[in-house]
């Protein structure tokens, strides 16, 4: 993983290029969060990477040197309840505009991880799999993910017959079964659970 992509933007140009990546799409309950983040050049971050491939205890370590050494970073979320009135996608892009427009740094382009670019007042492009890709994107992708499993955390004391610590909100077994016994809580996606509950009647 190397600047490439903010070396070429800086290239054309821009000025204070930030990595904007989500975490929490897929989820039944809870929040979307984004980041962005922007990095000194050439900053080196040791372990560095998707925090998809990362451990948990190890994406917990980088989110502080992230936050130390990021010349700006911004965390934002999109509830539950907007995420079923506008759906997943409109609710993600939400979340990744905040987060950009969060930023006590403006940024003056985005790297957004994935094929789609949400509507920024910034110019931008998407890099897939940019979270392995772009310094960046990775350092924005521990960000939002860290911050989503800890807001999780914080449900799983609000809502214990769930066992968010477990499953974080994602459709496991183990969540479904929760689901089947207690049925919804003020912080499920209703949206993702229709055809789940339609099936049960």
């Amino acid at each position: 993983m190397n600047f490439e992509y903010e070396i070429n933007a800086k290239s054309k140009g821009f000025t204070a290029v930030c990595g904007v990546d989500e975490a929490g799409r897929g989820p039944l309950a809870g929040p979307v969060f984004a980041a962005a983040v922007i990095l000194p050049e050439n900053c080196e971050i040791e372990g560095l990477n998707d925090s998809k491939k990362l451990s948990e205890k190890k994406r917990e370590a980088l989110f502080d040197v992230i936050k130390e050494k990021a010349v700006s970073y911004s965390i934002a979320s999109v509830d539950e309840k907007i995420i079923d009135e506008i759906n997943i996608l409109q609710a993600t892009y939400l979340a990744m505009k905040k987060a950009v427009e969060g930023l006590d740094i403006p940024a003056d382009y985005a790297l957004i991880d994935g094929n789609r670019m949400p509507p920024l007042d910034i110019d931008g492009e998407t890099v897939v799999k940019g979270d392995a890709k772009s310094p960046s994107i990775a350092a924005a992708s521990i960000l939002a993910k860290v911050s989503r499993d800890r807001f999780m955390l914080e449900l799983d004391e609000k809502y214990p017959q769930y066992k968010f610590s477990q499953h974080k909100g994602y459709g496991t077994k183990l969540h479904y079964e929760m689901l089947t016994e207690h049925g919804v809580s003020d912080c499920h996606r209703m949206s993702f659970l229709k055809s789940f509950f339609g099936e049960k009647k």
